[in-house]
């Protein structure tokens, strides 16, 4: 299952840059994880967040990755946390994928 965690920082920040360590040294045998994984960044060049896409076999696997990550463990970067559950259709991941997904959406869309 692939999820994504589009995470704000709270406006005085700070604590961020002084996780940052911990965070990608708990990251970096975690890579294949991770489908992205990054910082928000404003039109001022300034982070304001991070966005992540893991893959994790359910929802209980991807809170436990975050009760260790230090960026979530460490509590008091994040002003909001928003999970959702997502599919991976572009680009294919297995080649026909997208041609199956517009296939059940065909038939969706018939069934209406």
């Amino acid at each position: 299952m692939y999820f994504v965690i589009i995470a704000r920082d709270k406006p005085t920040g700070g604590l961020r840059a002084k996780l940052r360590t911990a965070h990608l040294e708990f990251i970096a045998d975690k890579q294949q994880l991770f489908r992205f994984g990054g910082p928000l960044i404003d039109d001022a060049g300034t982070v304001t967040g991070s966005l992540m896409i893991l893959d994790l076999p359910d929802r209980a696997a991807l809170d436990a990755y975050m009760a260790q990550d230090p960026y979530f463990r460490d509590g008091g970067i994040f002003e909001t946390v928003t999970v959702q559950q997502t599919r991976w259709i572009v680009p294919e991941a297995t080649p026909g994928g997208l041609a199956a997904e517009v296939a059940r959406q065909k038939a969706a869309d018939a069934a209406r």
